[in-house]
């Protein structure tokens, strides 16, 4: 185990403008140029990384797997397995900014995931994140962070300009027929499909729960390392599940709770408070 108080601390301010606010509250999406540092992300990239290689629990090789699971290596609420990677995870730095995208005074964790998509992955299909989560809040946001220089080929993820403020659009989880349906719903809305290309380690990309995105695929023979962590505002509750996968979510990443509840289960500790 790595000395904690040798690992970065991710505490300082990342200066947001107006400009950049307003920019994600109406697109729904944006890109923030070194969140960290390379030298930053360096530090984490291999503590997370062997974390994921020792938490995949894929047994078949890519040709063989599903769209989802040819999609990516996934491994959720890694930070419960790691003190350094919960100090990533629990960045105020990165809450901070959450919180300012908002426009909220305070955000509460979700859950993390590690999203590896392989040499030879396939694409993430469109899909819209919120349709898992059974909170009352349309103040969610997901931070996609690459760990590595993600190249032109493979790119950021797809988003949908303005797709969040259509809200709950399709139940559909991410697989063939949301692919398909959705980009059906994009063409018949005329919504602009917008993709930042390269990034740089420490880059990142941030999205509202309800804004439709996919990504593509890796045609490179190099593993696109990409840790996320979503975030919601500190006073949501919990809404009563109307679908299995909503269910399911509840009694994972908000145990405990009812309908009714403030969403807040040991698992959703606040992470930025404006008092501070």
């Amino acid at each position: 185990m790595s000395d904690l108080n040798k690992l970065p601390e991710l505490t300082s301010d990342y200066e947001l403008t107006k400009e950049q606010i307003q920019e994600f509250q109406e697109k729904g999406h944006i890109k923030l140029n070194q969140v960290a540092s390379s030298e930053e992300v360096g530090v984490y990239r291999s503590i997370i990384g062997e974390k994921v290689k020792e938490l995949n629990d894929h047994n078949k090789p890519i040709e063989e797997r599903d769209t989802y699971g040819k999609a990516f290596i996934q491994v959720s609420n890694i930070w419960e397995k790691s003190a350094e990677i919960q100090r990533f995870v629990f960045a105020r730095r990165f809450a901070k900014i959450a919180a300012e995208l908002l426009g909220v005074d305070g955000v509460r964790i979700y859950h993390d995931q590690a999203l590896f998509k392989e040499p030879g992955g396939g694409i993430t299909p469109w899909h819209q994140d919120q349709i898992y989560w059974p909170v009352d809040t349309d103040n969610f946001i997901t931070m996609w962070m690459p760990l590595v220089p993600v190249s032109e080929e493979v790119g950021s993820m797809n988003f949908a300009n303005g797709s969040h403020k259509f809200g709950y659009i399709s139940k559909l989880a991410i697989s063939d027929e949301s692919q398909k349906t959705l980009s059906q719903y994009i063409e018949a809305k005329g919504l602009e499909v917008e993709n930042y290309g390269a990034l740089e380690a420490g880059d990142a990309t941030w999205h509202y729960g309800w804004t439709l995105h996919s990504a593509p695929g890796n045609p490179t023979n190099t593993m696109r390392e990409v840790m996320t962590v979503i975030y919601y505002a500190d006073d949501a509750k919990v809404i009563e599940p109307d679908t299995n996968a909503r269910k399911t979510d509840l009694q994972k990443w908000l145990p405990g709770l009812a309908p009714g509840d403030l969403a807040a289960s040991k698992l959703n500790p606040i992470l930025y408070k404006k008092s501070e």
